[in-house]
């Protein structure tokens, strides 16, 4: 089931989720869980941004290049190659991400450059599949409609077609973001900073508390994008072409 705001379920799930934070807040305190989380917090503040620095880098280059190539693969002569050129997109997705990092590692170096790259490769395919399918599903009498009005190309895809795929789009969007933050902490391994150094640290020293201090923080930066693309979808997108208003 789908819930935007203001709806009595997603008010329902609100309430649920905060229940289940303040509950899972009280137990951490009285465990003693929280206080050894946070003596890590300097080291988790200035991580966590190395860790959002790498996400929002990748993902803006993700965009510039997933977007016009997605709007691309609609056009004549490469719609006819469409399916051929995903495949290829495809094959950063099927590749283990160590494996992706550690090639990017071989020919730009250890450190956020390789990262970047990697990342970039792992989050390209859902901006590319769902420009596609959005574009795509624009109802076809609105694309003649403007064409009989005296529209470009051009003004029929910013005016019309654009408008109308942003839902999917952005789902898209959404989509890759949270394959970005939650696969971000992998770039520890290639010297690229980032909350896996707590996680990759915590495991190799058997330390829970270190562990959970990179873990926690990336969950909740996952859960922050989701909310805030959500909120994008809901409410920069008109109701006459929104499926959640």
């Amino acid at each position: 089931m789908t819930t935007h705001p203001g709806s009595p379920a997603a008010s329902y799930v609100g309430i649920l989720s905060s229940g289940a934070l303040f509950a899972l807040g009280v137990w951490a305190s009285s465990s003693g869980l929280l206080e050894t989380i946070l003596s890590y917090r300097s080291d988790i503040v200035y991580l966590a941004g190395q860790h959002l620095m790498l996400v929002v880098y990748s993902s803006l280059i993700a965009v510039a290049i997933g977007l016009p190539l997605g709007i691309a693969l609609t056009r004549k002569p490469l719609a006819y190659y469409a399916d051929a050129i995903t495949q290829v997109i495809n094959l950063g997705t099927t590749i283990p991400t160590l494996a992706v990092l550690a090639l990017a590692m071989s020919f730009l170096g250890i450190g956020a450059p390789s990262a970047v790259f990697g990342l970039t490769v792992l989050t390209l395919l859902p901006i590319v599949l769902n420009t596609i399918a959005g574009l795509n599903m624009v109802p076809r009498h609105l694309i003649e409609a403007a064409t009989g009005m005296g529209m470009t190309n051009i003004q029929i895809l910013l005016r019309v077609e654009l408008p109308n795929a942003l839902f999917v789009i952005l789902a898209g969007l959404r989509t890759a973001i949270a394959i970005n933050v939650g696969t971000a902490p992998l770039a520890f391994l290639v010297g690229g900073g980032g909350l896996g150094e707590l996680i990759f640290t915590g495991i190799d020293l058997m330390d829970s508390s270190m562990l959970l201090a990179g873990a926690i923080p990336t969950a909740i930066l996952a859960i922050i994008a989701d909310f805030v693309i959500g909120q994008c979808q809901y409410w920069l997108i008109p109701k006459g072409v929104n499926p959640l208003r």
